[in-house]
C-alpha cells in the first residue's frame, strides 16, 4: 500500500466534497433555476474546464512515476468490455428509474443543475462548448481519479470493499444531497466495470454518454 499517495488521494477527494457541499448549502451552487441553463454560457465552460485541468494536474501529481495506477490500458477482450459496458448502463438507468419514483424534496437531475430547462437556439456554441466539457472532459478526469487512480490505490481493501468505497467517494466529492442515490450506484457500476475490464477506458466512454444523453434528452423533450 503506498499511503502518501493514498493520503494524498483522500485528502483530494475531501477537498472536492468540502467546495462543493459549501457550495451546495451556500446556495451558489448550480441547483438555482438559473443555473441549469449555465451550459448556454462559455463563462460556465472556460471556469469548468479549468477547475478540471487542475484537478488532473493533481491526479498526475500524485500518481507521478505510476502510470499503472491509472489503468490506462485497454481491455483484453473489447466485445467483452463492451458487453459489460451495456450491463453497467442497464442498472444504472434502473436505478435512476426506481429513484424517479421515491418522493424527493428535489429530483436527482435537477439538484446537480447539468440539464437546462429548455433550449435556446441563440447560444447553440456555448452549449456544444459546454457539452465537450461534461461529456469528454469531466468523464475522462472523474473516470482517471477515482476508478484509476483510487481504484487502484484501494485495491488492498478487497475487490468489493474498494468497489463500493470508489463509489461512495464518487458520490460524496459531487457535494450533492438527493443526487447521492443515483451517483453512488452510479460510481459503484463504474468501479466494477473497472474491475472487469482491468481499464479505466469503457467507464470514460459510459460516463461520457450518460452526460452526453442526459444534456441531449432535457433540450429535446
Amino acid at each position: 500500500m503506498d499511503r502518501a499517495r493514498l493520503a494524498a488521494w483522500t485528502g483530494l477527494v475531501a477537498l472536492l466534497a468540502a467546495l462543493n457541499y459549501a457550495a451546495r448549502f451556500s446556495g451558489s451552487s448550480s441547483t438555482s433555476s438559473n443555473a441549469h441553463n449555465d451550459v448556454y454560457s462559455y463563462s460556465t465552460f472556460a471556469g469548468g474546464l479549468i477547475v478540471y485541468l487542475v484537478w488532473l494536474g493533481a491526479v498526475l501529481w500524485i500518481a507521478a512515476g505510476r502510470r499503472d495506477l491509472l489503468a490506462l490500458r485497454l481491455p483484453r477482450s473489447l466485445p467483452r468490455a463492451a458487453g459489460l459496458a451495456v450491463a453497467a448502463v442497464a442498472a444504472i438507468y434502473l436505478i435512476e428509474a426506481i429513484v424517479s419514483v421515491i418522493p424527493l424534496p428535489e429530483s436527482p437531475g435537477k439538484e446537480q443543475g447539468l440539464t437546462p430547462t429548455h433550449w435556446e437556439p441563440a447560444h447553440a456554441g456555448a452549449f456544444a462548448a459546454n457539452v465537450v466539457l461534461y461529456a469528454l472532459v469531466a468523464p475522462v478526469v472523474e473516470e482517471l481519479t477515482f476508478r484509476g487512480l483510487g481504484q487502484s490505490l484501494l485495491a488492498f481493501l478487497g475487490r468489493w470493499p474498494s468497489i463500493v468505497v470508489v463509489g461512495i467517494s464518487f458520490g460524496l466529492a459531487h457535494g450533492l444531497v438527493e443526487a447521492l442515490l443515483v451517483l453512488v450506484p452510479f460510481g459503484i457500476a463504474l468501479a466494477w466495470l473497472r474491475d472487469r475490464t482491468k481499464s479505466v477506458y469503457p467507464g470514460m466512454i459510459v460516463h461520457g454518454l450518460f452526460n452526453g444523453v442526459a444534456l441531449a434528452v432535457a433540450v429535446l423533450t
